[in-house]
């Protein structure tokens, strides 16, 4: 195992190595597979599901969540070399920690957590790193026109037009999103496909528009991003 520089914040008093952790077989994974474009892509990414662990670590009495899809699938790449996940948890917080979502149900026996919330997580990871919650945590701002997107809900929404807007309507009949006219075609598109690249957006709109859109969707909570 190798390490590299420790971070100059109060966690680094009794966290240090758990910080300073490399996994260049984490890496080169997650640059085969294609889940990153960029070693220094990987290495940033693995370096907030470090930080989270520590927070989560450090504030055992509440249930932190995981507020980004991104962070949270290195985690879970993480977890796949099984042997050196488990040697990381045990060598720098005394148990394993499981990849377990903050929605879980409670287990019997144990005292009950309380729930956090983003602001919560945001002023904690402040207070133990010194620096604010990095853009990395909020994937609505990690939109790029080559990154794919996921629908986890595709057909499970229809357009209706109302004067110069159109409306994103659920199943049940409730207005869940509303854009111009002019993005019409860019929306359809997304509410019947499960995958899709955000520069596939079709209609006349530009890419600063394309990127907007999508963006504006994962905030709400409709779409996701993929590896």
């Amino acid at each position: 195992m190798t390490t590299a520089a420790p971070t100059s914040s109060i966690a680094t008093n009794d966290h240090a190595e758990a910080l300073a952790f490399e996994a260049p077989y984490l890496v080169e994974k997650l640059l085969k597979d294609h889940v990153v474009s960029s070693s220094e892509e990987a290495e940033a990414l693995f370096r907030e599901v470090k930080r989270y662990l520590v927070l989560t670590a450090s504030s055992p009495t509440i249930a932190w969540g995981m507020y980004s899809l991104r962070i949270d699938q290195i985690w879970h790449q993480f977890i796949l070399f099984t042997r050196q996940y488990i040697e990381y948890c045990r060598a720098n917080f005394g148990k394993y920690i499981q990849h377990a979502p903050s929605t879980a149900p409670a287990v019997d026996g144990l005292p009950k957590m309380a729930p956090s919330t983003l602001d919560m997580f945001a002023e904690r990871y402040e207070e133990l790193f010194g620096e604010p919650l990095p853009d990395l945590w909020y994937d609505e701002k990690n939109v790029t026109l080559d990154r794919r997107i996921v629908n986890s809900r595709s057909h499970a929404f229809h357009l209706q037009d109302d004067d110069d807007m159109v409306e994103l309507l659920s199943n049940e009949g409730e207005a869940v999103f509303a854009v111009d006219q002019t993005a019409r075609s860019a929306l359809e598109f997304i509410a019947h496909n499960g995958s899709f690249f955000v520069r596939e957006l079709p209609g006349e709109i530009n890419d600063e528009q394309r990127i907007a859109l999508v963006s504006t969707l994962i905030e709400y909570k409709l779409l996701n991003l993929a590896s």
